[in-house]
């Protein structure tokens, strides 16, 4: 037997010599010229309002055909469940801290060991925001520190409340709309960091999460930049999604590791009252059943379709005022493409939108680590974050820098 997990500790069990790949599912051509683009090859569907300005850092990538790994690229499930099964997890020793927030809540922030001592003061910070579940202890967040560790940056993982092991100390997990516990913790890291440049990268729906909080916090965003990767965007479209075909499995695999973790925190729950349905939360068989239970009345939701369309980020776009990439994959069981906001990203100036024709949910099994290696995103994030980062150095004893010119990037607070 082996387990599965996406972009979360969440996992199915399934018996490896039963299992058959599916047949490969069409994925829709991006619209593209005949012609090769001189910034980007044709595999690549690549929009944005800050398209000029961020493209020529990544041209290392871009210019080459996006090439999945053959056999595990070519259906979205089997490049989802590979990756997840089977793709390397890089040994980083990490130290935690437990950061207990404004409401008696606590995140963990996981921190490469040593880096206090290793890097100066104001090497530039990634903050990482896993899936829904997800945590330190997941394959794509270690590639991410490997890389910037290379680069000289510091990497500090957010574990979400009761993720990653994480401690929950009051009756309330996080959601999909809940930006209160990541504007603590960038509060925190630029406190203890004030000379640095802060960035965030985030999967699935801890992309939806960062991207709300970018909109939230629009011009006075503290981020030099952002990286989105399967950002769901549309919760609406993507629970409907949940409930066709294989995605179920997912679904149900998804609903085990919530209330594993749930499980343990029931006593908090006792005797909660209100609206709760802690029976529906305790055995759900669906995250909408979680969510029904527990998640939309924690947060203040009359019902469940206000909550998934209130908390999905592709709203929050347009509010975006930071440097944002966003890299998707056509193909994505999880996070649909027809939610990708394209209008919206292509009348940012900020924002700048990458399509793989493959690559599943989290999977991305090609470039030059495949199959076993980081994901083909890797390099394209790195190279996007050296650029804002070369660009938006911090003197001593002053709160912002910007680009001033047009065609520089937007003016950053940090």
């Amino acid at each position: 037997m082996a387990k599965f997990s996406l972009g979360s500790t969440f996992s199915i069990s399934l018996s490896l010599h039963r299992y058959h790949p599916l047949t490969a599912c069409h994925v829709a051509t991006p619209t593209t010229s005949s012609t090769a683009s001189p910034d980007h090859h044709p595999s690549l569907e690549v929009i944005g309002g800050a398209r000029d300005r961020f493209l020529p850092a990544l041209h290392s990538t871009l210019r080459q055909p996006y090439h999945p790994f053959p056999l595990i690229g070519w259906n979205r499930h089997v490049e989802t469940i590979f990756a997840s099964f089977f793709r390397n997890v890089p040994d980083v020793r990490l130290r935690r801290e437990c950061l207990r927030v404004e409401d008696g809540g606590t995140v963990a922030l996981d921190w490469v060991s040593g880096d206090q001592y290793r890097l100066p003061p104001d090497a530039p910070i990634v903050i990482l925001l896993p899936g829904l579940t997800g945590g330190s202890q997941d394959s794509y967040p270690r590639y991410i520190i490997t890389k910037a560790r290379s680069k000289g940056w510091r990497a500090v993982v957010f574990n979400s409340r009761g993720c990653g092991e994480s401690p929950v100390t009051t009756p309330q997990f996080y959601s999909a709309s809940f930006v209160g516990d990541m504007r603590e913790v960038v509060a925190h890291v630029s406190s203890r960091y004030p000379e640095a440049n802060l960035y965030a990268v985030s999967w699935s729906l801890g992309a939806n999460i960062l991207v709300r909080y970018l909109g939230d916090e629009s011009h006075a965003c503290p981020l030099s930049g952002a990286v989105s990767l399967c950002n769901p965007f549309n919760l609406v479209d993507a629970f409907e999604e949940f409930t066709k075909g294989f995605n179920r499995v997912y679904d149900r695999a998804l609903a085990r590791s919530i209330r594993e973790i749930f499980k343990k925190h029931i006593l908090l729950f006792e005797d909660i009252g209100g609206e709760f349905n802690i029976p529906l939360a305790l055995n759900a068989e669906r995250v909408r059943d979680f969510d029904e239970g527990l998640t939309r009345v924690s947060f203040g939701f009359k019902s469940l379709d206000e909550y998934y369309y209130k908390a999905s980020s592709f709203h929050s776009i347009k509010h975006v005022q930071i440097p944002l990439l966003c890299i998707q994959a056509a193909n994505d069981p999880i996070s649909p493409a027809r939610a990708i906001p394209r209008e919206e990203i292509d009348a940012n100036r900020n924002c700048l939108l990458i399509v793989t024709p493959k690559g599943g949910h989290l999977g991305w099994v090609a470039g030059a680590e495949a199959p076993l290696g980081g994901p083909w995103t890797d390099p394209v994030v790195m190279d996007f974050l050296e650029q804002l980062e070369r660009g938006t150095r911090k003197t001593p004893g002053s709160s912002s820098d910007s680009l001033a010119s047009p065609e520089g990037l937007h003016r950053i607070h940090v």
